[in-house]
C-alpha cells in the first residue's frame, strides 16, 4: 500500500517552487553564452575557457559535503533550510553582476574567480532548497507533485532567459548579441532573486523532523558509497548530464557557425524551453503509471533518437531544426531534473531506513556536486573538442567544412552515446513504488516505536 498523505496544496507548491526560476536563470546562461563569451567577446582561449570551467567545480568537492553536513546538523530558531537559502541570495546576485557584467579589461582570470563565487552561491542555495523539498512529502507519487512544480519554475527560469531579450528586440530594438543577452538576463536575475527567495522562505512550512540516532559523518559517506539506488541513480544521472552538457555550450556555436543564424538562438532557445515546459505534466503522468525509473528511460531514448538529426542539419536550415529541437525539448522535462530528483526522496527514504537517520541534506550535496561537475565535464569536453578541431571562436573567423562538421558532430550525435549509456544503467533499478511504500512503513513504524518507548 502507498503512504497515504495529505496532498500538499498547489499554493504551497508555487510558492516553494518560485525560488527556483531565479536560480535556473544563472545556470542556464552560464552553460550557454559565458564560454561562447568569454571565447569571443572577451578573449579567452577556448582550451583555457574549457580549463577554467573544471577548475571552478574543484572547490565543491569542500564545500558542497561541508554544505549538506551542515544543513542537516545545524539547527536555528528560523529552521534547518530556510536560513541558508536566505543567505545564498546575496552572495549569488553579487556572483552574476560580476560574471555577467564583467568591467573592462576583465579576463580569464576574473571568470574563474567568480565562476568559483557563483558556485558557492549555488551550494548554498542547492542542498538545503532541495532538501527541504524532499521533505515536505513522504508519499511516492506526491514527490513527483514536487518536484514537477520546482521543475516546471525551472524550466520558466530557463525560459525567461530567452523572452526577456525577445521581447527588448521587439518592443525596444535591443540587440539579441551575446553580451547584451548576458547584461538584460544580469540584472533580471538580481531583481528577482530576493524577491522569490523571501516568498519561499515566509511562505513555506518545514516539517518538523523527530529525534533520530545520529551516524557519524566517516561512517555515514561510506553508507552512502554502499547505497546501491543511490550509486545507481547518481552514475546514471551524471552519464546523462554529460551528453546534454556537451550540447549546452555548443548551442550558440551551432546556430552561429552551422546554421548562420546567431540573431535566432533566443528564439529557438524559447521554443526548447516552452516545449520542455508543457511536457513535464506528462511526465509526471507517466511516472505514476509505469514507475519512475521506467519513465527516466523513455526520456532518455527520445533524447537519444532525436538529437542525431541535427546532424543533418546546415547553412540556412533554422526552420528544420524546430522539429528537432520540439522532441529533445519534450524529453528534457522528464530526462533532466523531474524525474532523478523525484527518485532522489526514494533514496534518502532507503537510506534513513539503513541509518535511523534522515540525511537528505548530505545526499543532495553529493547530487548537487554531481550536477556542477558534469555540467564542467560536458562543457570541457565542448571546449576541449572544438580546440582540437583547430574551430577559430574568433569574431568573423571563417572555419572550414572539417571544423564544421566536427562542430555538427560534437553537438548532435557524440552525446547520444552518453542518453543511451544512461538508459542502460537505471534500466532495472530497484525501488519501485511497491519497494518504496515498504520502505516507508518500516520507517514509520520504528519512529512510533521509538516515541512510545
Amino acid at each position: 500500500m502507498q503512504n497515504k498523505e495529505v496532498r500538499l496544496k498547489n499554493s504551497t507548491l508555487f510558492y516553494y517552487s518560485v525560488t527556483e526560476i531565479p536560480v535556473m536563470m544563472g545556470f542556464f546562461p552560464a552553460a550557454v553564452f559565458i564560454p561562447r563569451f568569454y571565447a569571443s567577446d572577451v578573449g579567452v582561449p577556448l582550451a583555457l575557457v574549457g580549463t577554467y570551467i573544471l577548475l571552478a567545480r574543484i572547490v565543491d568537492v569542500i564545500t558542497d559535503p561541508l554544505m549538506g553536513f551542515v544543513s542537516d546538523r545545524v539547527r536555528t530558531p528560523w529552521g534547518q533550510r530556510k536560513p541558508w537559502v536566505l543567505l545564498s541570495a546575496p552572495v549569488m546576485m553579487l556572483a552574476i553582476y560580476m560574471l555577467f557584467m564583467p568591467p573592462e579589461g576583465a579576463g580569464g582570470s576574473h571568470m574563474l574567480f567568480w565562476m568559483l563565487v557563483l558556485g558557492l552561491g549555488q551550494t548554498m542555495v542547492i542542498i538545503p532548497y532541495w532538501s527541504w523539498g524532499a521533505e515536505l512529502s513522504k508519499d511516492y507519487n506526491e514527490r513527483s507533485r514536487i518536484t514537477g512544480w520546482r521543475a516546471q519554475a525551472g524550466i520558466v527560469g530557463n525560459f525567461a532567459t530567452q523572452f526577456i531579450p525577445i521581447m527588448a528586440a521587439v518592443l525596444f530594438a535591443y540587440s539579441t548579441d551575446t553580451k547584451s543577452v548576458l547584461h538584460m538576463v544580469g540584472i533580471t536575475i538580481i531583481i528577482l532573486m530576493p524577491i522569490c527567495v523571501l516568498i519561499t522562505v515566509s511562505k513555506v512550512p518545514e516539517p518538523v523532523r523527530p529525534p533520530q540516532d545520529r551516524v557519524k559523518v566517516m561512517d555515514g559517506l561510506k553508507l552512502m558509497i554502499t547505497n546501491g539506488p543511490f550509486l545507481r541513480l547518481v552514475i546514471a544521472f551524471m552519464i546523462g548530464q554529460i551528453g546534454l552538457n556537451i550540447t549546452t555550450p555548443l548551442y550558440l556555436f551551432f546556430l552561429s557557425d552551422v546554421l548562420g543564424a546567431e540573431d535566432k538562438t533566443p528564439y529557438i532557445l524559447s521554443i526548447y524551453m516552452v516545449t520542455s515546459f508543457a511536457s513535464v505534466p506528462f511526465w509526471v503522468w507517466l511516472s505514476t503509471r509505469i514507475s519512475k525509473h521506467r519513465a527516466y528511460v523513455c526520456a532518455f531514448a527520445l533524447i537519444a533518437f532525436a538529437h542525431p538529426f541535427y546532424l543533418l542539419l546546415g547553412e540556412g536550415d533554422v526552420w528544420w531544426m524546430i522539429p528537432v529541437t520540439l522532441l529533445t525539448g519534450f524529453a528534457s522535462g522528464g530526462f533532466s531534473q523531474m524525474l532523478p530528483s523525484a527518485m532522489k526522496a526514494d533514496v534518502i527514504d532507503y537510506d534513513t531506513l539503513r541509518t535511523g537517520e534522515n540525511r537528505a541534506a548530505l545526499f543532495f550535496s553529493a547530487w548537487s556536486f554531481a550536477q556542477k561537475s558534469t555540467a564542467s565535464i560536458g562543457a570541457a569536453i565542448a571546449m576541449f573538442g572544438l580546440a582540437l578541431l583547430g574551430f577559430n571562436a574568433e569574431p568573423g573567423a571563417v572555419n572550414g567544412p572539417g571544423e564544421l562538421f566536427g562542430l555538427r558532430f560534437l553537438f548532435s550525435a557524440f552525446p547520444s552515446i552518453f542518453f543511451l549509456g544512461g538508459a542502460l544503467i537505471i534500466w532495472n533499478f530497484p525501488i519501485t513504488p511497491e519497494r518504496q511504500a515498504e520502505i516507508r512503513a518500516e520507517i514509520e513504524a520504528r519512529a512510533a516505536k521509538a516515541t512510545s518507548v
